[in-house]
């Protein structure tokens, strides 16, 4: 790997920390900046698909922005496809709450894989799509 290519997968590794970050922390705004204007997510699990920063911002605040949220991804496999285009594989963990009407905590654990491509814009680069792939969801 040459060195702008370790400089791309270096950087991408920090894109994908500040989408763990700033979607636990709930700062949707700067959240919404770690994808391209056209990205797409998908999540199969629920039949999700969302086109476009703003849809995938709307929506995903909207489910998971009263819930209680910790994120992790690891172990990312990073190949650099050109200047301005890359892709990975993260093995991820999350663990999603909200409160019940009763008060009590429901939700779930959930581990997986995020397949994702990523884009060089305006210098930056972010996420152009992204697929939530689940390997195991334990309800608590």
């Amino acid at each position: 790997m040459d060195p702008q290519q370790l400089v791309a997968v270096h950087e991408i590794e920090q894109l994908k920390a500040r989408y763990f970050r700033l979607l636990d922390t709930k700062a949707w705004d700067e959240w919404g900046e770690v994808f391209t204007v056209d990205a797409r997510m998908e999540i199969p699990e629920s039949d999700t698909v969302l086109d476009g920063r703003t849809e995938i911002v709307a929506r995903v605040s909207s489910i998971i922005g009263p819930a209680s949220t910790v994120h992790h991804g690891h172990t990312p496999e990073i190949e650099v496809l050109g200047p301005d285009d890359a892709r990975g594989i993260w093995a991820m963990a999350d663990l999603v709450t909200w409160t019940s009407a009763s008060g009590e905590p429901r939700g779930f654990q959930g581990y997986g894989h995020y397949h994702e491509t990523y884009r060089r814009e305006g210098g930056a680069w972010r996420i152009a799509t992204t697929r939530l792939e689940r390997l195991r969801k334990d309800r608590c």
